[in-house]
């Protein structure tokens, strides 16, 4: 998880590098500690497909230097009006430790036609939820941002002082 300031600055960092006939607009930047997505508005006169083929070169540019600096993947999207479509992104396993009941769950989904594999249903339940509760989760992530400006700005426990040496003695 990154801090909302870390949030800009990688947003920033994107901008200055993304030559101007990329995207209309660069949206969103995201990043979690595998994979940095981009993500910027296309015309609805330019398909997926030409975008992908026109930026490809100065994408894996970008890319190829985001990688190198972040030590992250770097994804792409493109934005036609409210329609969103990520390209070469990834999807990284995830182990987990479930009940029966939870199981029972992903099992239902499963033998219902909403999932192919427990693996599936398991993604679906997250997007669910993530869906549900957005603004929660925005609220949880500014609350950790919160707590971690507060531990930065914390007392320097490196140093030893006297009553510390005192009381090893």
């Amino acid at each position: 998880m990154i801090t909302a300031e870390q949030s800009e600055q990688l947003r920033a960092w994107f901008a200055e590098r993304l030559p101007v006939d990329v995207y209309e607009s660069l949206d969103s930047v995201t990043a979690d500690r595998e994979e940095i997505t981009v993500v910027g508005s296309i015309p609805a006169t330019e398909s997926v497909r030409e975008f992908r083929e026109r930026t490809r070169e100065q994408r894996i540019e970008v890319a190829r230097e985001a990688e190198e600096l972040y030590r992250r993947k770097v994804a792409w999207g493109v934005r036609v009006g409210e329609e969103t479509t990520l390209f070469t992104h990834l999807a990284v396993p995830v182990m987990t430790r479930l009940r029966q009941s939870e199981r029972q769950v992903l099992d239902t989904l499963v033998a219902g036609g909403v999932a192919r594999s427990r693996a599936d249903a398991l993604a679906w339940c997250v997007r669910l939820v993530g869906r549900n509760t957005d603004s929660w989760l925005t609220e949880l992530r500014d609350s950790l941002d919160q707590v971690g400006r507060v531990r930065a700005q914390g007392p320097d426990v490196s140093g030893t002082t006297d009553s510390m040496k005192s009381g090893s003695e």
